[in-house]
């Protein structure tokens, strides 16, 4: 296959390259952080770092192929507003990074108009898919998604596994998007229970022997289970982090939608909201809470 253009070379567009690059597939390189780009590039055989976008669409063969891993919002929209007035007719972009499916159906279109094609791939598999392979969901016509086959087959656990070819221009971030929601509502799921086995300090379970037998035959079993057995072999206290959960938005875009599809989605909805109470934006509706109860029936108000 031709060199292919990638651009963001972060947690995972980085594995993401030397995972490409060690199936043997070419790749020219770009980062924001030029020494980022430039140090993955001496690291592994089939990678050339770019010093600009400009630079790396000269350099590459026509018809070019361009990956973006860049975070959703301002970044991949600077990108592919300057990459396509770079681009040429034929040429195809890959928005491989979580974005709003909404947003990959507008790029669809704004691209077609001057003949570059563009695909959307939600990529699942953080950290762990350099070794074991990408999840992928891809969106776009067919003749886009087969020229990216060798690219996907190669980030893909295996050739003929773990991806698929969702439909048009934006059910691969749509795929994505629900993918993550339900990812929200499973790591609730596990983490309310073990807090409640937890709390039932009087029969002292282990939780990181309970975890581990789940992970056996049971009906709960998952990889995310295996990855919070491996975390209570380590430590059950957690006494040294902070009750702190960020949200990249997925989750929010899906409650979006299943509000604006009138679609019941209460469990993934709420593990967002739970999501937000660890972030502080419960602590305001708490105290007028605690007030409420002051005037109503005189409870006490602990101070802070």
């Amino acid at each position: 296959m031709q060199e292919t253009g990638l651009i963001g070379l972060g947690r995972m567009g980085g594995n993401m390259a030397r995972r490409l690059s060690r199936a043997g597939l070419k790749l020219a390189v770009y980062n924001r952080t030029p020494e980022v780009a430039r140090e993955l590039s001496a690291q592994e055989n089939n990678l050339r770092a770019v010093e600009s976008y400009e630079s790396l669409v000269v350099s590459l063969p026509s018809p070019r192929i361009v990956w973006l891993m860049l975070p959703a919002g301002e970044a991949t929209e600077a990108a592919i507003q300057s990459l396509s007035g770079m681009l040429e007719k034929g040429d195809l972009l890959v928005n491989g990074a979580n974005a709003y499916y909404q947003d990959s159906m507008r790029h669809a279109q704004e691209l077609a108009a001057k003949g570059i094609e563009f695909v959307d791939a939600g990529v699942s598999g953080g950290i762990w898919g350099l070794d074991n392979g990408y999840a992928l969901m891809v969106g776009g016509a067919p003749q886009s998604v087969a020229r990216l086959q060798p690219l996907i087959e190669a980030l893909a656990p295996a050739p003929d596994k773990g991806w698929v070819h969702c439909g048009p221009a934006g059910s691969g971030h749509y795929a994505k998007m629900v993918h993550n929601g339900i990812e929200y509502g499973m790591m609730q799921a596990l983490a309310e229970g073990l807090a409640l086995m937890k709390s039932k300090t009087e029969f002292n379970f282990d939780l990181a022997e309970v975890s581990e037998s789940w992970r056996h035959g049971s009906v709960v079993r998952s990889w995310l289970l295996d990855l919070t057995a491996e975390v209570l072999k380590q430590d059950q206290s957690l006494d040294h982090i902070q009750p702190h959960v960020a949200d990249s938005g997925e989750g929010r875009w899906t409650a979006l939608e299943a509000i604006n599809q009138k679609v019941p989605a209460p469990v993934m909805s709420l593990a967002l909201m739970m999501r937000y109470a660890t972030q502080g934006n419960n602590d305001y509706p708490a105290k007028l809470l605690a007030m409420m109860r002051n005037a109503f029936g005189g409870h006490k108000v602990e101070p802070k």
